[in-house]
């Protein structure tokens, strides 16, 4: 439920500039909500004199019959939609025909004609798109206001967002905007098709064990999921949807925001982590950060990228965004070599699901060489360049 307490309100009008679907009007110098508001907040969070008052639903007000579809969050990147949305496909059409639901995806951005196509190419039966030059890169509040707005006018039963930096900052936002739940960092998704509820699968106490979680009551059921867990969905060009255009109108002005440059950060390295196929990682075996220099030649001889253990990122020996584990990014490689690396439970969790791992360690007892496809007892700093050296003199 959504008023305005007209005792408060000033005329001041900014919330009909804030609304994106144009749902308070001003009578009389005073705002009135109309039949277009769909609760998304927006007006709430910009009025200064706290004159509109949301409240949501009690768990007893809920009706979770209701609310039918899995959903799927799209997010976008300089090249289209990112891979961890089409991952997310893949899953999200898995757990749709567990449901007997449809596959929806819900789009934001400015010019995106080809980013609808890849959804419903990649297993998308609706795609619902919200289109402004506002939301041509990704800002909090508008996108949390329209896919609010979106959400609570289309009722899905559950919503998936990849827990990529802008997932994890949205998914909370949307969760808390409109009363649901929220498990963040899946990586397992499961139906529980007489309950019809969603298994949530997260690492919990330090990676330590597992925990499965249900949201009984609030609705949506919503979950951020780690890239790289799910394979991506297929493509099928032929494949054709539904698209559902939301018109919105947003204001500049009401954007507490502004982008003022995007500047795109490297370090030199010419292979993307999270998309590589091979990756070369280094750990504290290293001894000093001097010596990753060996871990970056064999990964440039491979065409790899490199990564690096919490460990050595929390040292300062290289840059967080190569960091591999729960708290970093989770790969999925068909080659991972580990030097270095004694196999801590968190990193392992980043990239225990990758085709082939090599270990390369001196201590025999280490963790890693439980997970990995073929170890070498032996100090990184002389096995490492001599395995560099001979796939020069193999590869050339």
């Amino acid at each position: 439920m959504i008023k305005v307490e007209v005792e408060k309100c000033n005329g001041c009008s900014l919330c009909t500039r804030v609304c994106p679907y144009g749902g308070i009007d001003m009578q009389d110098g005073l705002a009135v909500i109309s039949e277009l508001c769909n609760f998304c907040g927006a007006c709430v969070q910009a009025c200064r004199q706290q004159a509109i008052i949301m409240s949501l639903p009690t768990r007893d007000d809920i009706d979770t019959s209701a609310y039918r579809g899995v959903w799927v969050i799209a997010e976008r990147g300089p090249n289209g939609v990112v891979k961890s949305t089409l991952e997310l496909l893949g899953e999200g059409r898995r757990l749709a025909n567990d449901l007997g639901v449809t596959l929806e995806a819900a789009l934001l951005g400015d010019g995106v004609e080809s980013d609808i196509r890849a959804l419903i190419q990649h297993g998308a039966d609706r795609v619902h798109v919200a289109e402004d030059p506002a939301l041509a890169h990704y800002r909090t509040g508008p996108y949390t206001d329209v896919l609010t707005g979106i959400l609570n006018d289309r009722k899905p039963e559950i919503v998936l967002i990849s827990a990529t930096p802008q997932g994890r900052d949205l998914g909370p936002r949307l969760a808390a905007r409109i009363g649901a739940g929220l498990t963040a960092d899946c990586t397992g998704l499961a139906i529980d098709k007489e309950q019809r509820l969603l298994q949530q699968t997260r690492p919990a106490f330090g990676g330590n064990l597992m925990a499965t979680i249900l949201c009984r009551q609030a609705r949506p059921q919503m979950a951020t999921v780690r890239p790289n867990v799910f394979k991506k969905a297929d493509l099928d060009p032929s494949r054709t949807g539904e698209v559902n255009r939301v018109p919105i109108r947003l204001d500049e002005r009401g954007v507490l925001t502004k982008i003022v440059e995007v500047i795109q950060h490297s370090d030199g390295e010419t292979v993307n982590l999270v998309d590589a196929h091979i990756i070369v990682s280094g750990g504290r075996g290293l001894g000093k950060p001097e010596n990753f220099s060996i871990v970056r030649a064999l990964a440039e001889v491979l065409g790899a990228a490199v990564g690096a253990s919490r460990a050595t990122v929390d040292a300062g020996w290289i840059p967080a965004h190569h960091q591999v584990g729960q708290t970093g990014k989770t790969v999925q490689p068909k080659l991972y070599v580990a030097c270095g690396i004694s196999g801590a439970v968190q990193h392992l969790a980043g990239m225990g699901s990758s085709e082939t791992i090599v270990a390369i360690n001196k201590d025999p007892s280490a963790p890693i060489f439980e997970v990995a496809t073929y170890g070498v007892v032996g100090d990184v700093m002389e096995v490492v360049p001599a395995l560099t050296e001979s796939l020069k003199r193999a590869l050339s």
